[in-house]
């Protein structure tokens, strides 16, 4: 009798170690799947322009915000910054009137400071390296006399990558939304 009852129980696996490979064989194929998947993600192009997006959109805020900010007090450094935030016609258009420029600022003894709202990238050529933002910003200027104003606006700002840096290349006023007759 003990002879059949182990003929019988030979051909079958036991429960437990059964059970223990189904779930070392279920864990190993999701880890794989897992593995698989994280890897598709780290080498996925969606993600490398996602970043270079964020990064022109930082950058494009940084330079509307910079070339919305003047103090007569510091205006070497402040025009400083207006140029090394810009390149191409833009920049060759304020270093090229600069000098003009600041004298118009310091006779008229202005402090103008701008906060950015919001921002979106409406554009971006990731291989050509050109992009376009539109930036919200309120700017605050603070006349001789101490009278202060707000001014909201919206800017379209055109970026240029060079030497792995976006900057300003154009900027101008946004058309507000307007009102239909009818």
């Amino acid at each position: 009798m003990e002879r059949v009852a182990r003929r019988l129980t030979a051909g079958r696996l036991r429960p437990l170690p059964a059970l223990a490979l189904a779930l070392t064989l279920v864990a190993g194929g999701f880890a794989a799947w897992a593995g698989q998947d994280w890897y598709r993600a780290a080498h996925d192009g969606q993600a490398e322009y996602a970043a270079q997006r964020d990064a022109a959109l930082v950058a494009g805020e940084q330079a509307v915000q910079n070339l919305n900010t003047l103090d007569h007090r510091d205006l070497k450094q402040d025009l400083d910054l207006w140029e090394s935030s810009t390149t191409g016609d833009l920049h060759e258009q304020l270093s090229s009137g600069r000098t003009e420029f600041a004298e118009q600022v310091k006779e008229a003894k202005t402090v103008s400071t701008a906060r950015v709202l919001s921002g979106a990238v409406t554009e971006l050529d990731d291989r050509a390296g050109r992009a376009r933002v539109l930036v919200a910003l309120r700017v605050t200027v603070k006349a001789a006399d101490g009278a202060t104003s707000d001014k909201d606006s919206r800017m379209l700002g055109e970026l240029t990558r060079t030497d792995g840096r976006w900057k300003l290349s154009a900027l101008g006023q946004a058309p507000v939304g307007g009102t239909s007759d009818g």
